[in-house]
C-alpha cells in the first residue's frame, strides 16, 4: 500500500528517499480524508454522488488557499479511474493545452478518460477558456479547474454553464485541530505548545490547511523539551499575511460587511471589520470615503451632523496621517454606528431623478420665472409670484411643480432623530398647502 500523500506516478528512483514537506506527507489518499468539506463530499453531497455512481461533471473549485481543491481534483480522478492532468494557468499556455488534448483523444480511444485540473483557472484570459470548451463539450476531457477569485467575474459565461461551480469552506478549527493531530501522529510526538499556543496556531493558519502544516513542520524543527506559550510562539514564528486582496473580491466583501454592520447599528461589528480592512493594508482614504457615503446614504437627515463627522474625520485623518489617522476613522466609525439610520433622502433623490426623466422638459410654472424683460412679464413671466418672507407663516404654499405635473412627495422623512422633526414642519406645511387650496 502506498504512504500517505504517495501517488506512485512518474516517481524517480531516488524521489521517494528525498525529504517531503509534512503537508506533502500528509496529503490525504481517499476522499474520506479530506478535511473541512463534508458538505461536498459526505455520500450525499454533490461530490460523493458523483463518485458513487462514477460520472463526474465538469466543475469548479471555488475556494480560498489550503482549502484542498487540488487534493479533491486529484481523488476525484483516482476514484473514477481517470487520468489526471494537472496545469497551472501561470505556467501554461496554448501549446501546452493542445498537447493534453490530443493525448487526452488518444487515451480516451484506449477507453480510458482524462480529468484535466487548471489551477488558478481565472488567470486564463477569455479567448483561453473558450479554447478548450469544445473538449469539455464533447468529452475529451472532464475539466476541473481550481480558483480563488469568484466565478461570476472570472469565468466566462459559456464556461460557467458547462461547469457546475463548487464552493469549498476555509477550514474551521475543528478542521484544523484533526490537521494538528495528523501531525503529531506522523511525528510521533505532540506540539511543543501549551492549550492557548494550540490555539493561536489555529487562528495564524486562518483557515489554510497548508499554511497550519507548514506552522507545525517549524515547531517540530525546535529543540527538545520546548513548550512555547502565546507569547514564545508569536517571537518563534511568522505571522500570517491576512487574506486580502485590494482589487479582488475580499476588498468588497470586506466593505459591504463594514456597511451593512453599521447600518444595523452593531457599532462592535462594524469596528472589527473596519480592522480587518486595515489589517489587509487596505487605504484608509478609501475607507473615509466610503463612510462618507454611508453618513449621507443611510443616516441623512436623520442625524444631519454625521455628514460634518465624516468630513472631519477624514479632514483628521489627512492631517495626521497613519497610524494616529486611524483612530479618527475609529471614531467616525463609532459615531456612524451609533446614529440614528434613514434612507429617507438616498430614497427621495432616486425617486426624484425618474420622475425628471418621466416628465421630460417640462416648464416651470410662470409665476415663479423672473421677468428681466418687458416682453417675459407680457407672456406672464413672474404674475402671481407671492415672496414667502411677505406671508403672516413665511410660506405662500404656492405650487412650484411644473404645470400639468400632480404634486408628489418624493421625501418621506422616518420617525426617528433629527427626521422626527422634519416630519412635523412637513406636516404643518402640507396642512397651510391644503387650507390655501380651501380659500
Amino acid at each position: 500500500m502506498a504512504k500517505r500523500g504517495e501517488s506512485g506516478e512518474g516517481a524517480g528512483l531516488f524521489e521517494s528517499a528525498a525529504p517531503r514537506p509534512l503537508a506533502d506527507r500528509l496529503r490525504p489518499r481517499t476522499l474520506d480524508e479530506v478535511v473541512g468539506q463534508d458538505h461536498l463530499l459526505k455520500p450525499d453531497g454533490p461530490l460523493g454522488r458523483m463518485v458513487a455512481a462514477r460520472r463526474l461533471a465538469s466543475m469548479i473549485l471555488w475556494g480560498p488557499p489550503g482549502c484542498g481543491k487540488t487534493t479533491i481534483a486529484r481523488l476525484l480522478a483516482h476514484s473514477t479511474d481517470l487520468h489526471f492532468e494537472p496545469l497551472s494557468a501561470v505556467f501554461s499556455g496554448v501549446a501546452d493545452l493542445r498537447k493534453v488534448f490530443d493525448a487526452a483523444r488518444a487515451r480516451r480511444v484506449a477507453g480510458q478518460g482524462t480529468l484535466l485540473f487548471i489551477d488558478e483557472i481565472h488567470r486564463f484570459n477569455r479567448s483561453q477558456q473558450d479554447g478548450f470548451l469544445p473538449f469539455v463539450e464533447d468529452g475529451t476531457v472532464t475539466l476541473v479547474g481550481a480558483t480563488t477569485e469568484n466565478p461570476s467575474f472570472e469565468l466566462n459565461a459559456a464556461l460557467l454553464s458547462r461547469a457546475q461551480v463548487f464552493v469549498l469552506n476555509r477550514l474551521d478549527d475543528a478542521a484544523l485541530e484533526k490537521l494538528l493531530s495528523r501531525a503529531e501522529v506522523e511525528m510521533g510526538r505532540p506540539l511543543p505548545l501549551d492549550a492557548d499556543a494550540r490555539a493561536a496556531v489555529k487562528a495564524m493558519a486562518d483557515g489554510d490547511g497548508r499554511f497550519c502544516l507548514n506552522l507545525c513542520e517549524e515547531l517540530f524543527a525546535l529543540p527538545g523539551e520546548t513548550v512555547l506559550d502565546t507569547n514564545a510562539l508569536a517571537a518563534t514564528i511568522q505571522r500570517r499575511a491576512p487574506l486580502y486582496d485590494k482589487a479582488q473580491e475580499g476588498h468588497y466583501n470586506l466593505i459591504s460587511a463594514l456597511h451593512k454592520s453599521l447600518r444595523g447599528s452593531d457599532t462592535d461589528a462594524a469596528l472589527y471589520w473596519y480592522s480587518r480592512m486595515l489589517d489587509g493594508g487596505e487605504d484608509p482614504r478609501y475607507i473615509a470615503r466610503r463612510l462618507t457615503r454611508f453618513a449621507v446614504e443611510d443616516i441623512g437627515l436623520a442625524d444631519p451632523n454625521a455628514l460634518t463627522q465624516a468630513i472631519a474625520a477624514w479632514e483628521a485623518y489627512e492631517r495626521l496621517g497613519s497610524p494616529e489617522g486611524e483612530l479618527a476613522l475609529a471614531q467616525l466609525v463609532i459615531y456612524l454606528g451609533t446614529a440614528p439610520k434613514s434612507n429617507a433622502g438616498y430614497t427621495a433623490y432616486k425617486a426624484s431623478v425618474r420622475a425628471a426623466k418621466e416628465t421630460g422638459s417640462l416648464m416651470p410654472p410662470k409665476h415663479i420665472l423672473n421677468a428681466p424683460t418687458k416682453l417675459m412679464k407680457t407672456i406672464g413671466y413672474g404674475k402671481g409670484y407671492e415672496y414667502d418672507h411677505d406671508t403672516a407663516e413665511g410660506f405662500s404654499g404656492q405650487n412650484y411643480f411644473p404645470e400639468g405635473m400632480a404634486r408628489r412627495e418624493f421625501y418621506q422623512p422616518v420617525e426617528r432623530g433629527f427626521e422626527r422633526d422634519l416630519r412635523k414642519r412637513l406636516d404643518y406645511w402640507a396642512k397651510l398647502r391644503e387650507r390655501r387650496g380651501e380659500e
